[in-house]
């Protein structure tokens, strides 16, 4: 049997970088400037809030679990498509993850008790898609992504 499988191409419209030291102070700034980019796709209150949750979690991972008790930098980078999606990736140069699979798990941490372990579920329930990759010793790339929904503009 032939399977046809169907790529749908997507262009690139916009993107911004930064770098951010990985202090809790940075957390709110993070998610506020992913914001502020993908404001300019007009998502509505809901679709902000998801991601700003979402990259809350991913930065907070990479301060509490990546960099541990130390300073080290996280990478984020925020692209928008012509077809509405926004990817949002951020990465952390860390101790990295041995089991990606058990640190996706509810409720699994590796961060004490006053650490509740949901922070990928978070990411997962808010994005459309959540990918990780690590590797112990280089880090971890975390890619979030989302299609804003166009609407039809009054007046």
């Amino acid at each position: 049997m032939k399977r046809t499988v169907v790529v749908k191409m997507r262009n690139l419209s916009n993107e911004m970088k930064m770098m951010i030291p990985s202090k809790s102070a940075n957390e709110g700034y993070a998610r506020i400037a992913v914001a502020s980019f993908i404001a300019q796709l007009d998502p509505t209150v809901e679709e902000i809030a998801d991601i700003k949750t979402a990259v809350s979690e991913a930065v907070t991972n990479c301060i509490v679990h990546g960099y541990k008790d130390t300073i080290g930098k996280i990478y984020i980078n925020a692209k928008i498509y012509d077809d509405g999606t926004a990817a949002i990736t951020i990465k952390d140069t860390g101790c990295g993850i041995p089991d990606i699979k058990k640190a996706m798990e509810p409720l699994f941490t590796t961060g004490g008790s006053d650490r509740a372990g949901l922070g990928f579920a978070v990411m997962g329930s808010f994005m459309d898609k959540l990918r990780v990759r690590s590797k112990v010793g280089v880090g971890t790339t975390v890619t979030l992504e989302k299609q804003i929904e166009k609407r039809e503009r009054k007046g």
